[in-house]
């Protein structure tokens, strides 16, 4: 079996990852993927970018910024393709943030069923509205659905 380069030309990564060779260039300069280049300017990436890829595209579908993609990523060996239990380590520190979104789609996919369910959807009957603006020191966006207590 002939063995795999060390390094995967940007066709051979869009090809491989499925990832658009715009995206690879957007993920590269927000620091979240690096390329090496050649003495012709064209960019090589190294094998493990592949494995990184995935991550990527898999945090953001779970709702996680590019941001935050980018610090977790930070955390991992450049060196050497990242380990199972660096893979752990990582997912672990993503745990309770994960558990929150969860809850809180599962709030909104409750509330909106009961007044959509109801058939009328009135204003008096929402599970939603802000009456009065009580919402309002507690930040912007929608409090009630982030699992935020409504003042008494």
């Amino acid at each position: 079996m002939p063995k795999l380069p060390d390094t995967l030309t940007i066709g051979e990564v869009v090809e491989r990852s499925g990832v658009p060779h715009t995206a690879l260039r957007f993920y590269e300069e927000r620091g979240l993927i690096a390329a090496e280049r050649t003495a012709g300017n064209q960019r090589r990436y190294r094998r493990a970018v592949l494995r990184r890829l995935a991550f990527i595209r898999t945090a953001q579908r779970v709702g996680l910024s590019l941001e935050e993609i980018r610090d977790a990523l930070a955390t991992l060996p450049d060196a050497r393709t990242p380990t199972k239990s660096d893979w752990a380590r990582l997912s672990r520190t993503w745990r309770t943030e994960l558990d929150a979104r969860i809850a809180a789609l599962h709030r909104l996919r409750d509330r909106l069923t009961g007044c959509i369910g109801c058939g009328c959807l009135s204003l008096k009957s929402c599970t939603l509205i802000n009456h009065d603006d009580r919402l309002a020191g507690l930040g912007p966006g929608a409090s009630i659905l982030k699992g935020a207590p409504e003042p008494g």
